[in-house]
């Protein structure tokens, strides 16, 4: 077990495909009600500029970010690497979400909803706009 959680897989085990390399699933988000964006649109647009610093240090910081893992989740060593290793990838450097795989996640999510849902009835990236705008981000 130990080769596995490493990375370095036995000569037996074969990987097919990594979840990652398939699938633009959302890791995380921010979810707010409505109510709150409106009322507090500045305050959501901190927590999202907090988020994609987050993201940022992660990805560029590998060294400090599996010690925090380490001490957060309880993990040894090994194991906050192989965490770290896998999950990644999925944190972006701007905040953007993809499309594609938050389309899915509402179908995914949304079983008692009887209509097709439009992407802008369950989504307002304006905020996110506004916080990559003000970190210089230039969004492809």
């Amino acid at each position: 077990m130990r080769a596995v959680i490493q990375g370095q897989l036995p000569a037996r085990i074969v990987v097919l495909a990594r979840a990652e390399d398939l699938f633009a699933y959302p890791i995380s988000g921010l979810v707010a009600h409505t109510n709150k964006i409106k009322d507090k649109p500045d305050e959501i647009k901190r927590l999202i500029r907090a988020g994609i610093k987050a993201n940022r240090y992660m990805r560029q910081n590998r060294d400090g970010t599996i010690p925090v893992l380490m001490s957060t989740y309880k993990l040894d060593k090994e194991v906050a690497i192989s965490l770290y290793d896998s999950f990644v990838k999925g944190f972006n450097d701007d905040g953007n979400l993809p499309e594609e795989g938050f389309r899915q996640l509402i179908e995914d999510t949304v079983t008692q909803i009887r209509r097709e849902l439009a992407f802008n009835e369950v989504s307002d990236l304006s905020i996110l706009k506004e916080a990559q705008r003000e970190l210089g981000i230039t969004v492809k």
